[in-house]
């Protein structure tokens, strides 16, 4: 391939800084999107698949969705005064931050006690909700709430070098899907107008649901009980059910990541793993609790880790 090539091929990613990082993404595509190369990869298995929270958007101080959550869980703590002495309206109730991460944070270091408990409670905070009116309440929130943080609406903390990243595999062939822990239904109102992932290219955690006969169309409405948690190695297993093929691209930031990276690298062809690490304290939030099984590894995985400090020009 001549210079004018590369050059040609590496400009689209304005706001990765040139190092290893952005040479190894460019090298990956073209080998794979270049006809006669013994790495030729079809179209139509140019599969991309990538983690929302943490890996396209921030989830630091706390992951987006859940600030949704915890407002509903107020609003039943402040209605129902029982519910204010048990976790996770407890929590929500005194805004105690601290337990919520904990949750969190010991799930990516396998211990789902406290998050089994979060997550039931928010079943009961949308049961019986339409998907309509809870995918609505949604998008309202997504348009007007903020990081506390970093002081910017939630919509603005998209991670514009990840955004460019599914705009040049796109334009090189690639089928981008979301395969996140978070809810697939909170995650739909606005993947289209942030990342250009339509709403049935996202893969994600889910409640069960139930047709209800009452009116014209009828209704879904959620019932109180999971369907699928989408993380660690279930996201394997929704990615084939929902896409029928193997990705050859896979892109992260935690613990739970890595089944999602590992199932990429099939012996049978290239594949292509990405691992988001925050280190930047000063233009992000820094943090690696949650991610320190997956950032040990990625070596010996073959895995390009990123450095947001160090590989990213430009971050919001």
């Amino acid at each position: 391939m001549s210079s004018d090539s590369i050059a040609g091929a590496i400009a689209p990613l304005s706001s990765w800084h040139d190092g290893t990082a952005k040479a190894a993404i460019v090298d990956f595509v073209q080998r794979v999107t270049t006809e006669g190369s013994p790495e030729f990869v079809p179209p139509p298995e140019r599969i991309a698949t990538f983690d929302n929270d943490g890996t396209l958007w921030c989830e630091k101080p706390l992951p987006i969705e859940l600030d949704f959550i915890l407002r509903q869980m107020q609003a039943m703590a402040a209605a129902d005064a029982s519910l204010r002495d048990r976790h996770p309206w407890k929590a929500a109730y005194e805004q105690d931050f601290g337990w919520l991460n904990a949750a969190i944070t010991q799930h990516y270091q396998g211990d789902d006690s406290a998050v089994k408990v979060l997550i039931g409670g928010i079943l009961q905070a949308f049961a019986g909700m339409t998907v309509e009116a809870y995918q609505g309440a949604a998008a309202e929130f997504l348009h007007s709430a903020h990081n506390p943080k970093l002081n910017r609406p939630y919509r603005t903390t998209t991670y514009i070098p990840m955004v460019e990243l599914l705009r040049y595999l796109e334009a090189h062939g690639f089928t981008n899907y979301i395969a996140s822990g978070g809810n697939r239904d909170f995650m739909r109102p606005v993947t289209e107008a942030l990342y250009g992932i339509p709403y049935e290219r996202v893969i994600g955690s889910s409640s069960g649901l139930r047709y209800q006969p009452d009116g014209p169309g009828g209704s879904l409405v959620y019932l109180a009980e999971p369907e699928v948690f989408d993380d660690g190695p279930m996201k394997p297993v929704r990615i084939w059910s929902r896409v029928g093929r193997r990705p050859i691209f896979a892109a992260g930031n935690s613990n739970g990541d890595i089944p999602m990276l590992d199932y990429a690298f099939h012996p049978s062809r290239p594949a292509f793993g990405l691992l988001i690490n925050h280190d930047d304290g000063d233009r992000d939030i820094a943090y690696q609790t949650g991610a320190e099984q997956a950032l040990a590894v990625a070596p010996q995985r073959g895995w390009t880790v990123v450095s947001v400090q160090h590989d990213w020009r430009q971050i919001f």
